[in-house]
């Protein structure tokens, strides 16, 4: 099969590597990608997000199947226009994918299908936030209406952070500008990718993910730093649970305002102690918990990529997967999640690489004039481990991570640690 994957992250590189890995006879190319991927594709210097330059790639090039790994190309209408070119596309429309591109259009489509969620005022202006936040008590949770790279939510006890977020957000956004304040939702959160044809709903392993910058969940909201699967302490029903309280309902209410939604649900959980709630909708695999799901993953991609970009999810055999677990550490750049330097040199790729079962996924990497890889992002590297257990994961891709050299580099020391000590 020849197959377009649109990106240049890591969730991408994961993305690729599964595609790669199923089959000696795919001939995959990569928009724009990044030096990892490269190792496993054909790159072509054409950003993801333009559909007119995206859709020439595809007449050019033919694919078979086109996959898009992150937000902004779907909010662009990039689905659409390869659809349109008449090639099957892994991935929703821009309106389906408002789900993502717009919190207060994604708690409309909640509220229809009936979708347990935290309460939420839609907000405009700063006297309504102010009032929205005085409501609901700290801890306040402020979220920017549109894309935000994973960063636009706050959660803060601080009255004035939480005004500072919201004002900041309106003003970015203009006459536009809209924010949702929410009640705070205690409890862990939980990653679950629902993958849909439009009509059937097909689920993968459910993953936690790590947000904040630093150990002890301390530090700003980040991409991701971590994340971990399967989860050995969630309830042996919370997939079946989120099928037919979540994403069943959510693709129904979708299909029954005429915007069909196939692609990828990543529906973000917390389960509280009231039962289980939404906290957000994606529209698009997540970074990190793709690479981590992505591992375990027996069933070829493709054929699960295929059968939601043809409508035949029906057709596909039940999806298998490795009795292994799996942790992702995220290496991030001097400054991250705030000011990022750019351009420090990174060694030990190979050598991470080398540890069994570790694999090094480039996200945030670039190749200077002479070269030699250098950081050229925020979130550089993510070194997955894959062992019997979470406790042989972690060992795994701990000693990955500490053979990687990048001056003035972060990462955190606990992701997956609680979960693998039961």
């Amino acid at each position: 099969m020849k197959i377009l994957v649109l990106g240049s992250g890591a969730r991408e590189h994961a993305l690729v590597r599964a595609l790669a890995e199923e089959s000696a006879n795919h001939e995959i190319h990569a928009a724009p990608g990044n030096p990892g991927i490269a190792e496993r594709a054909a790159l072509h210097a054409v950003k993801a997000d333009d559909p007119v330059a995206v859709v020439a790639l595809v007449q050019e090039l033919g694919p078979d199947l086109v996959v898009i790994g992150p937000e902004a190309p779907l909010v662009a209408g990039v689905a659409d226009a390869v659809r349109e070119a008449g090639v099957p596309v892994f991935g929703p429309s821009a309106e389906a994918a408002q789900l993502e591109g717009s919190k207060a259009f994604a708690k409309e489509v909640m509220a229809a299908a009936g979708v347990p969620t935290a309460m939420a005022h839609v907000c405009t202006n700063i006297d309504q936030v102010a009032d929205a936040l005085d409501a609901f008590g700290a801890p306040y949770v402020v979220k920017d209406d549109g894309l935000a790279a994973g960063k636009g939510v706050v959660v803060t006890e601080d009255r004035d952070a939480a005004l500072a977020h919201a004002r900041t957000a309106l003003a970015a956004r203009g006459t536009e500008g809209k924010v949702v304040i929410e009640e705070y939702l205690d409890g862990p959160e939980v990653s679950l990718f629902c993958i849909s044809d439009g009509i059937d709903v097909v689920p993968l392993a459910a993953a936690q993910d790590f947000k904040r910058a630093y150990d002890d969940d301390k530090g700003p909201n980040t991409g991701g730093m971590g994340a971990y699967s399967p989860l050995p302490w969630a309830p042996a029903d919370l997939t079946e649970e989120v099928l037919e309280r979540v994403a069943r309902p959510t693709i129904t209410a979708m299909a029954q305002r005429g915007t069909p939604f196939a692609g990828v649900l990543y529906v973000g959980l917390a389960l509280t102690s009231r039962g289980l709630r939404v906290v957000e909708f994606n529209a698009r695999f997540g970074d990190p918990e793709t690479q981590v799901v992505l591992a375990r993953l027996l069933t070829p991609l493709s054929a699960l990529l295929m059968a939601s970009a043809t409508s035949s999810l029906a057709e596909l055999p039940r999806l298998q997967w490795r009795d292994e677990s799996a942790v992702t550490v995220v290496v991030a750049a001097h400054g991250y999640p705030a000011q990022v330097r750019s351009g420090d040199e990174i060694d030990g790729v190979d050598a991470a690489a080398s540890v069994p079962g570790v694999h090094v996924l480039h996200a945030g990497t670039a190749r200077d004039d002479a070269g030699q890889l250098v950081t050229s992002g925020g979130r550089v590297l993510s070194v997955v481990g894959v062992g019997r257990d979470l406790t042989q994961a972690r060992v795994a891709a701990y000693e990955g991570v500490a053979r990687i050299e990048i001056e003035g580099s972060h990462h955190r020391s606990d992701i997956a640690l609680r979960a693998a000590l039961g």
